[in-house]
């Protein structure tokens, strides 16, 4: 399997994995989105928590020129970490929630 198809399943994997983590407040679900054709991956929590609706991205990741991009990450166990272990290289990830001229000072790719 050559990379770019090895970091889609890894990423698929993993957004699964974080969509079986409800959260502790209320019935929010989560729901995982995944378009592997246009390399787009989120964790969505979508209910009615009261009268509050929730409606939000938890965690969202693109692959991007061979780059994997975390344009969100609204957990408690990084992803960058769970990306680095399960295989993808520090080169390769991009924290895309980083103003550009900040990724530099990173452990990450810059683009």
């Amino acid at each position: 399997m050559d990379k770019l198809n090895r970091y889609r399943e890894i990423i698929r994997q993993l957004i699964f994995e974080y969509a079986t983590h409800k959260p502790a407040n209320g019935q929010i679900e989560p729901k995982a989105v995944i378009d592997s054709e246009r390399d787009h991956y989120e964790v969505l929590h979508i209910a009615w928590d009261g009268v509050r609706r929730v409606h939000g991205s938890m965690v969202h990741i693109d692959i991007i020129n061979h780059k994997v991009w975390i344009q969100y990450d609204g957990t408690s166990q990084p992803v960058a970490e769970a990306l680095l272990e399960a295989g993808i290289l520090r080169e390769d990830i991009v924290l895309g929630f980083h103003p550009a001229e900040l990724r530099q000072y990173t452990d990450f790719a810059v683009s």
